[in-house]
């Protein structure tokens, strides 16, 4: 099987990384995007800006196929979306060549001629990949490995407090939003200026949502908490190790303070109605009914896509739907950001001999992923399928002491030069009054 290339599904940056890595293996790659162009995915929240500095954001062995096509690395600040993919996502592609395909949406994996239950050839077939092209196209592509770095990107968390979709929620799909939204489009801005908005969730998406939305007039915000209580969301202030989120937190915390945003603690929605204007109301699971909203913006976090890989056999956690053997050392009840220890093949493979789950999928759903851990895991899984078992079992990263959690930011520059106070990458602090205003849309 060694003449088969090895399949990265999705050219984001981790796909991307892992690609660099198998060409300086002398490893034929094949690329599956299902989107136009790479980084399709984060052309999707273009207009937010990553908590990660560049330096973080750049895998080594992608710098290393680019340097030479005259490529400039970035090296300071924190970049958008867009920037991020302009600068270094589609110039890597490009380095990449023909090896990256587009519109290849990939719909299942098998050993061929085998599902699932059959213990035969497992160790001596090939894998293959079934692809459906942009035209309708279907294919089916011979592999000695497949490395998924699809993401978790299209499959967001429903408005549902227990995990489904609320009753209503699909019908009101033309008010429902499950992404940040880009206010610097004058149509999305226009939707949601002047009105009532409910936004849901409690991560750095949402507390991005809420500095925004709190920045165009008279719009109110409503905040939807499943928790009791608001505790430590929004994160460390001053004493965050990243102060691109710290600053995120303080200026959505002031928000809220100042009255721009009003709080609803141990919400969980499981009904949306529609009152007589064709307002929503949200109705919780003790029967509480909220105040029509106009729109909903839905961020509760995201789940991996497991349908295609249906006849793949996998070893998943039961709660985090993660690799089983990561599971343990990202579990968000016990990690954040800058406690995840580097990791790599063994801990990503799977029952089925040359698959690995890698990238914010090998995360399942669980919240923080680490770009730079990304780069991690790729280069030793590549590693492990060039036969250099030494090579994937090596740790070849040291994270920086502040951390290098990847995430939406907020949409202007931020000071990236502030001292850190205390030695976590996302160490809580108490809440701090201060005088800051939500930016406005731009």
């Amino acid at each position: 099987m060694n003449d088969l290339p090895v399949v990265v599904v999705g050219a984001g940056p981790v796909g991307l990384a892992a690609a660099a890595n198998l060409v300086e293996r002398g490893i034929t790659p094949l690329v599956l995007e299902a989107g136009p162009e790479a980084g399709s995915a984060v052309a999707q929240w273009n207009h937010v800006r990553l908590f990660s500095a560049w330096p973080e954001l750049v895998d080594p062995a992608a710098a290393r196929l680019l340097e030479p096509t005259g490529w400039q690395r970035p090296t300071d600040g924190y970049p958008t979306g867009a920037e991020w993919a302009e600068l270094y996502l589609r110039p890597l592609a490009k380095a990449l060549g023909d090896v990256v395909r587009y519109d290849a949406k990939v719909v299942g994996a098998a050993r061929r001629g085998r599902d699932r239950i059959v213990d035969a050839g497992r160790e001596t077939e090939p894998l293959t990949v079934h692809v459906v092209t942009a035209d309708g196209t279907e294919e089916r592509i011979t592999a000695r490995g497949v490395i998924d770095a699809s993401g978790t990107w299209n499959s967001p968390n429903p408005l549902g407090g227990d995990g489904l979709r609320a009753i209503g929620e699909r019908a009101a799909a033309d008010r429902i939003s499950y992404r940040v939204p880009d206010l610097q489009d004058s149509e999305v801005a226009a939707r949601y200026a002047g009105k009532r908005v409910a936004v849901a969730g409690s991560g750095h998406s949402a507390l991005t949502a809420l500095v925004a939305l709190t920045g165009l007039p008279d719009t109110k915000v409503v905040w939807l908490l499943r928790r009791g209580a608001v505790g430590n969301v929004f994160g460390g202030g001053d004493a965050d190790q990243l102060p691109a989120r710290g600053a995120l937190g303080l200026r959505a915390q002031e928000a809220a303070r100042a009255g721009q945003v009003e709080t609803v603690t141990g919400f969980r929605t499981t009904e949306v109605e529609r009152d007589a204007d064709g307002r929503l109301v949200l109705v919780s699971q003790d029967e509480h009914r909220l105040e029509p909203v106009d729109e909903v913006v839905v961020l509760t976090g995201f789940r991996p896509d497991l349908s295609w890989l249906s006849e793949i056999r996998l070893d998943l956690d039961p709660v985090l739907q993660a690799p089983s053997a990561l599971a343990p050392l990202i579990d968000p009840n016990a990690h954040s950001c800058g406690t995840v220890y580097p990791h790599g093949a063994a801990e990503l493979a799977q029952p089925e001999p040359g698959v690995f789950l890698t990238g914010m999928k090998s995360y399942g759903r669980a919240p923080t992923f680490l770009a730079m851990t990304g780069y991690e895991q790729v280069r030793s899984v590549v590693a492990k399928l060039a036969g250099d078992d030494e090579a994937a079992a090596r740790v070849e990263l040291t994270l920086p002491e502040t951390g290098v959690c990847g995430g939406a930011g907020v949409f202007d520059v931020v000071e990236a030069d502030k001292p850190a106070e205390s030695s976590g990458c996302c160490a809580p602090a108490e809440p701090q009054v201060l005088t800051l205003s939500a930016p406005s849309a731009r």
